[in-house]
């Protein structure tokens, strides 16, 4: 998977330890870049600094999925998109559930029978895609969506859309810091008018960045 995948937004699939399938359609994604990765240095990247035990799933074979720990609660899953060696990913920010719904909602905790405003949120933000996928950190880091081996008792596969997605809006990245999270980087795509993508909000200091830009 490259970065494209943004324009053309894929679905996904995870089977988990527990054995339950669970299918989503990405509607919501993020691009970040590695360090040495473009003309452009990313300082939202968590490969910004070099390869690192953390992070080093994203310098590694594309189509393989890094998935890391955020504010060591929610595991977030992304795209490993560079040549081997070449740092960068795609972080799966939001997705609609549509298939294994009962599932997904047992992995979030959720109350069955679900409203249908708690099945439009079931994927909707990183962390909950990773709730409602199944795929876990650190158990799952590595695993390869492209052949859709086991790993540690999960599977997953990453599928294009066909036909694509046209309607794709793109911005800046959502709760990133800094110059990261403005339209310098404006790396975040998005299927214009779908419920379940998250809102926008600003990161600490992107806003005030933002405006220092403007006035240049």
């Amino acid at each position: 998977m490259t970065g494209a995948d943004a324009v053309h937004p894929p679905s996904s699939t995870a089977r988990s330890a527990d054995v339950h399938e669970v299918r989503l359609r990405i509607t919501e994604v993020e691009a970040y870049h590695g360090q040495g990765t473009g003309t452009v240095p990313d300082p939202g990247s968590h490969a910004r600094m070099g390869r690192t035990a953390r992070n080093a799933t994203m310098w590694g074979e594309p189509g393989h999925l890094y998935v890391y720990l955020s504010h060591g609660i929610h595991s977030c899953v992304n795209v490993v998109c560079g040549p081997e060696g070449t740092a960068g990913g795609v972080l799966l920010r939001a997705g609609e559930v549509v298939f294994g719904a009962d599932a997904a909602a047992m992995r979030r905790g959720a109350t069955l029978p679900l409203s249908a405003v708690a099945l439009r949120d079931l994927a909707k933000g990183p962390g909950r895609f990773g709730q409602a996928s199944g795929l876990r950190h650190p158990l799952h880091d590595g695993i390869d969506a492209i052949t859709g081996a086991g790993w540690h008792g999960a599977s997953s596969e990453l599928w294009l859309a066909d036909p694509p997605v046209a309607d794709v809006a793109t911005g800046p990245r959502v709760g990133v810091a800094g110059i990261a999270g403005t339209h310098a980087f404006p790396w975040r795509f998005w299927i214009a008018g779908d419920p379940t993508v998250s809102a926008f909000r600003w990161g600490r200091g992107a806003k005030a960045a933002a405006s220092a830009l403007l006035s240049r």
